[in-house]
């Protein structure tokens, strides 16, 4: 019975968020893609996508509006993957990845062979045409002041970029590539987490929305005219502290809606 696939009704009011789940059981038990934490961080994400109402939210649409912004005027973008990540949005990532022209990279803080080689296997699949990360000793970086499997980069990668995308991070390595003098670009459920207050741009979103969405925005800035500049006045006026309050004020007008309701 344990192996047997779940079946979720279509007409179930949770039925997205309960497909979600069962895509990271079936990655964590058959694929060894997700960790056990995965599994654990991923229900305290879902908790906060319940208070935002399970929507991507106008502070989160500019945030997503910065981070394409970021992605395009970037030197040498990257994007770094982790299970939780490949294993619900592998494609959009690495289609992410040629519209932005963002490497892919490996990164782990549960660090195993077998984890590295499933996700890029798993990017590869999804169609990536080089994934960073996969290499040994001698292509990798240390990040100083990290402690974790995360301290290992690629040198040619998350190492020496000057943008990165980071979905899904811990807040040890946004602080320590913020040191380094990184644009870091997050997306994260949790705008009070050290990862969302550290990050340059912080997405508060679910993953499975924010990264189409990113897809979005940078199909849409680059058919536009004047394109560069029109990117640099985005960043320019972008405040990631006023956009972290604007997700709190949100969430707060909406529990007052729904306590005013249980009344």
């Amino acid at each position: 019975m344990e192996n047997e696939e779940i079946q979720i009704p279509t007409n179930h009011p949770r039925a997205e968020s309960l497909r979600i789940r069962e895509t990271l059981i079936r990655y964590w038990k058959d694929h060894h893609i997700v960790a056990d934490s995965g599994l654990i961080a991923h229900g305290r994400g879902e908790a906060f996508d319940y208070l935002i109402g399970e929507t991507t939210i106008p502070p989160a649409q500019e945030a997503t509006t910065a981070a394409a912004a970021h992605l395009l005027l970037a030197r040498k973008p990257v994007i770094s993957v982790n299970g939780n990540a490949a294993a619900l949005a592998s494609k959009e990532l690495v289609k992410l990845s040629h519209l932005s022209g963002a490497a892919l990279e490996v990164n782990l803080f549960y660090r195993t062979r077998e984890r590295i080689e499933a996700i890029g296997n798993l990017l590869y699949e999804a169609g990536a045409s080089k994934v960073l990360g996969l290499g040994d000793d001698n292509s990798h970086a240390i990040i100083p002041e990290l402690n974790s499997g995360r301290r290992i980069t690629d040198r040619s990668g998350i190492f020496s970029t000057d943008v990165v995308l980071v979905p899904l991070e811990d807040g040890d390595r946004t602080e320590a590539l913020r040191k380094l003098g990184k644009i870091v670009l997050t997306i994260d459920l949790n705008p009070l987490s050290r990862t969302a207050q550290t990050a340059s741009v912080t997405i508060v979103d679910n993953l499975v929305r924010a990264i189409p969405n990113l897809v979005s925005e940078v199909n849409r800035l680059k058919s536009e005219d004047k394109q560069e500049e029109k990117c640099r006045k985005i960043v320019d006026r972008y405040d990631n502290g006023r956009i972290l309050a604007d997700a709190l004020n949100f969430i707060q007008r909406r529990l007052s809606v729904l306590s005013e309701r249980a009344l």
